[in-house]
């Protein structure tokens, strides 16, 4: 695979505080990366310091195959990461034309990029009678102009309602459809299970988790269990080395896996041990699961 960015050992201080901790992760080409964690937990900072509009501490960073210059490497990337900032009294087409001047590209792409957000029919509309959400799409569309290799957005849909997010996600999945490869950050959980192949999960400007959405859902879940024999059950499964996490609460026991087990070997282990069980559920955990159970652990 094509990588697009490689990070290193980033590091931002501001005075006291460590906003990004010794981070590492590298991006391929052709997949949407979230980055994803509480506010606060350094994802624009990150964002900031690939773009350069942030100095990073220490650690280094490479675009594309790490011989361009970072200034070279930007004109191959779109990014959003404040809000949208046009011209109030012009049109959309007047904005973008302007951009496109900015940016050295032709405005022959206008349509094809407003069509893409579902602007087109808007063209002619001041950039101040737009909604919220078709100020984010206009926003996306500028970015699109130069046709980058990668699209960058911070927070892409915060503060848009039901209809607005729905929109934005479909247009991120159209566009990654397209080959673009996508880096966006987000505290939605839901956003990143819906549009992301790829995710890197930070509190407090470290890194807990880089890799596949699919890996990090393929844990191997856990027991819900009941039983009259609450305490020899316990003990049972404490020195047992399949299980992890044990949760006792209103009588239900959650028992964490940390290999693979069926229910009906469990069901037989405990029957031969004298416990017999009154309630035997085996779960997956979801990505929100798995997710406080990183940033809650860490």
């Amino acid at each position: 695979m094509e990588t697009i960015l490689t990070v290193n050992h980033l590091t931002k201080k501001f005075g006291y505080l460590t906003a990004v901790n010794d981070l590492s992760f590298t991006i391929e080409k052709g997949n949407v990366y979230g980055i994803l964690g509480p506010n606060g937990s350094g994802k624009s900072t990150t964002l900031g310091i690939i773009l350069n509009v942030v100095n990073r501490t220490s650690g280094e960073f490479s675009w594309f195959d790490g011989t361009t210059s970072t200034h070279q490497a930007l004109k191959k990337v779109g990014a959003i990461i404040e809000r949208p900032n046009f011209y109030p009294y012009m049109t959309a087409i007047q904005n973008l034309k302007l951009v496109c001047k900015i940016k050295e590209v032709p405005e022959t792409k206008i349509q094809e990029k407003l069509e893409l957000v579902g602007l087109w029919d808007r063209r002619n509309s001041k950039f101040k009678t737009y909604s919220l959400g078709m100020k984010q799409r206009l926003a996306i569309a500028s970015a699109l102009l130069n046709d980058p290799e990668i699209l960058i957005l911070d927070e892409p849909t915060n503060g848009l309602d039901p209809q607005g997010i729905h929109q934005i996600r479909e247009i991120i999945k159209t566009i990654a459809g397209q080959g673009t490869t996508i880096l966006l950050a987000s505290h939605l959980l839901d956003e990143v299970e819906k549009v992301c192949s790829h995710v890197v999960i930070l509190r407090k400007g470290v890194n807990l988790y880089s890799g596949p959405v699919d890996s990090m859902l393929a844990s191997h879940g856990f027991f819900e269990l009941r039983t009259n024999n609450m305490e020899q059950l316990i003990s049972l499964l404490e020195k047992n080395a399949s299980f992890g996490k044990l949760e006792n609460f209103n009588g239900t026991l959650t028992a964490y896996l940390k290999e693979e087990m069926d229910a009906e070997t469990l069901n037989k282990m405990l029957f031969e041990k004298g416990i017999v069980l009154s309630h035997l559920v085996k779960r997956k955990e979801s990505l929100e699961e798995q997710f406080l159970t990183l940033t809650n652990n860490n």
